[in-house]
């Protein structure tokens, strides 16, 4: 059960959150924070064991658990938008192969908004926030 929620942790990591991946890597930590990720949701799969659940309901519930803290993706909001507003450009940068690293990079030019907004699941859909980050994503382009 171990190594499989490590790898789907990892799997949702590389996927939606490929910033936090290349920190994990540039600092050699990618098997220490799965390891202790999966370590702290390991009670939760244990007694859901006991309780006789089914596995593919214990991965998906500890799956959803590990990955709390990782939603809404402030990366794929940004590759949404991008794709949505600005395709000349998400098209450009996918063909280059420049895509994630641009759009890490607008990440980090969008944090103080994220931010101020207190980027969450229940705002994500706000008009000003997406707004703000257009008009950033845009000055970032220019």
């Amino acid at each position: 059960m171990h190594k499989i929620l490590k790898e789907k942790l990892w799997a949702y990591i590389v996927h939606n959150n490929p910033d936090l991946m290349f920190d994990l890597q540039e600092d050699y930590s990618v098997t220490r924070y799965l390891d202790e990720k999966v370590k702290a949701i390991m009670p939760t799969a244990e007694r859901l064991l006991s309780e006789r659940k089914p596995l593919y309901v214990i991965e998906e519930l500890c799956v959803k658990e590990l990955t709390e803290e990782l939603r809404p993706s402030r990366f794929l909001y940004i590759r949404e938008m991008l794709e949505e507003e600005f395709s000349d450009d998400w098209q450009r940068l996918r063909e280059d192969g420049l895509l994630t690293y641009e759009i890490i990079n607008m990440m980090e030019s969008c944090r103080e908004i994220f931010d101020s907004f207190k980027f969450s699941t229940e705002n994500e859909d706000d008009r000003l926030l997406r707004g703000a980050i257009i008009g950033q994503v845009q000055e970032y382009l220019a």
